[in-house]
Order: C-alpha cells, then structure tokens, then sequence
C-alpha cells in the first residue's frame, strides 16, 4: 500500500503555536518500523494549475507569493513563509496521488486499481475557494475530486468503475465521488465548494457544537451532542452511510479519518475510545469494499492531550487500511 508524506516540507511555527506539526513525522516515523507493507512516497507538489480546478486563481498565487492579506492569514492560524506555501501544495499533491493510486490512474493507462492509499496528513476540509481557515491552506480532497474527475475522462485512462455505478463505460458521465468526513469539525469548506455540484457528496458527521461556528450545508450533516461515546457514534455512522448509499452511486471516496472525536482530544469534545474509532475506520472501508469502490484516506484533525495518542489513532486507521489493500491485491 502506498501512503504519501510531505512532512519534511517545513513549516514553521512560533514557540507555543498550538497545532502538533510534530505528529506528521512521528506517524512516518511509526508506519515505516512497523508497518513494512506500505511504501512511503514523498508527495508530488500540486500545480497552481491544479489547485486552481478549485481555488480562485488570485488566491492560489497570494499563498506563492506570501501576498495574502493579514486578517485573512490569520484566518489560516498560520504565518507565511515559503516553507508553509510548499508544504501547503504537497499535503494537496499528496490526496491527489492517493486517488490516482487508489483508481489506477497513474503514468500507466493499464494500471491496475490499488484500491486503497493514503497521504499522512491532509483533511483541510475548512478552505474554501477563495480563503483558507483553520490550519487549512487549499482544500486538498475538493482538488484531488476535482482532478480526478478530469483524469477519469482521458480517453486513454483505464476507466474503474465500481459494479454499483450505473454509468459504466459511459464517458461522458462524470466520476462521482463521495467525500467522508470524520474529522470532529464539520467540513465547511468543503461542503461550499461542492453545494451546487451533483457529481461530488459530501458527508460530515462532527460535533454540533464544535468549530466551526458558522457552518455550511454537506449534502448529509450528522450532528453529535459533545461526550458522544462509542456505541451512539457507530449508529449515527451506520444511519449515514445507508442514507449515502440511497442517494449516490460513488467511483471513488475520499475518508477523512480525523483521529479529533478520540477521547483525549483538546479539541474534539468527543469521547470515542481507540476501540471505537478502529471499528468507524473498519465501517468505512468495509463500506467501499463491499461495492468495489477504491478509496484514498487523509488523517485530519488531532489534537491529543498527548501527542503519542493521536498518532496512536493514526496507526490504527493505517492497520485497518492494510487489511483492505490486501483483499484488492487478491
């Protein structure tokens, strides 16, 4: 299985910043000393082309020439630097290599579907077209959708179509993609870009109390009551994707398996244990294996008291994965 990374693309942050940039390296550090199934890439660098699929042009160049306005960089909660730009277009380059992976879109037209593959970060589901917000820069599952909606419909692209899309072998149907957001945080600004977009579903299941404040409408919003436990959350998770599987057919998903519903989350308000959120990961892979749907996973949120815990949810969302790469390679 294949899993991007970018994080020694550095960041820097002033002392006491509190996001846990460190938890991106400790979680390489993990994956490449226990897990040996997965090969760990450098992420590819998005184009401004790219991001520009989904973001206003004169944004995307703002955040190249750290010319963005000063209330709307701290909107991100990060300070401008060329390492923060860089980084920002790697962590969006990262989903975007694990969709084409995860389809069979690579260099290779007869690439074979991986089925499932990963980017060590990403999730920065609160970028909006033309802003970003809380520690998201660009929206990297809205480009990688985006992109991969305009790969799929090369002439040349071995189409993968999963045996629950009606539109098999139809070109000129665009790939349809399901975004699953499992972050604590509603997806606000992801839900935004796609609100008026058929073609792209856009599930949040997060904290109705939570950030952000202002919220927009996902084509499915679940709304959980701060100290949701284990047993409420995996109901509300199965009601959701039923309802999902009513009212779309996808090609592709895009999970966003926020480790921030865990209990020992600052930021989270949950009360989810490790147990819990292994068995949401296995939910919804076995959702997509079920109907033969590749799948690329981004770890958004995590905010643990103790830094060792998120990544400690993280390796659980990687160990679950590998379990359905290996039945894809069968």
């Amino acid at each position: 299985m294949q899993a991007f990374y970018a994080d020694h693309f550095v960041l820097p942050l002033p002392a006491g910043h509190r996001f846990p940039m460190a938890k991106y390296q400790l979680l390489r550090d993990r994956v490449a000393s226990e897990l040996p199934e997965i090969e760990l890439v450098q992420a590819p660098a998005a184009s401004a082309g790219e991001l520009a699929l989904v973001h206003h042009p004169a944004y995307v160049e703002a955040i190249a020439l750290g010319t963005l306005a000063a209330p709307a960089q701290r909107e991100i909660g990060f300070p401008w630097s060329p390492g923060m730009a860089e980084r920002a277009r790697r962590s969006a380059g990262a989903t975007v290599a694990a969709a084409r992976v995860a389809l069979g879109l690579g260099a290779d037209a007869g690439a074979r579907p991986a089925g499932v593959a990963a980017n060590l970060a990403g999730g920065t589901h609160h970028a909006y077209a033309d802003k970003g917000g809380g520690f998201c820069v660009f929206n990297d599952a809205a480009v990688a959708a985006r992109l991969m909606q305009a790969e799929y419909a090369r002439p040349h692209a071995r189409h993968f179509v999963s045996s629950s899309n009606t539109g098999r072998g139809d070109l000129r149907s665009p790939l349809q993609v399901a975004v699953i957001d499992l972050d604590v945080h509603q997806g606000n600004g992801t839900a935004s870009i796609f609100s008026a977009d058929p073609s792209v579903f856009t599930l949040s299941l997060h904290g109705a109390k939570n950030f952000p404040f202002r919220k927009e409408a996902s084509d499915l919003d679940v709304e959980l009551p701060d100290g949701c436990t284990d047993v409420a959350y995996l109901h509300a998770l199965e009601l959701a994707l039923d309802e999902l599987d009513r009212r779309f057919e996808p090609g592709l998903v895009l999970f966003l398996a926020g480790a921030d519903p865990f209990e020992g989350d600052r930021l989270g308000r949950l009360s989810l244990s490790y147990d819990g959120l292994q068995a949401r990961d296995r939910r919804v892979f076995d959702w997509a294996w079920q109907r033969r749907i590749p799948l690329a996973f981004s770890m958004a949120g995590g905010y643990g008291v103790k830094i060792e815990e998120t990544v400690q949810v993280q390796m659980n969302t990687y160990q679950v994965a590998l379990e359905y790469w290996r039945r894809w390679q069968r």
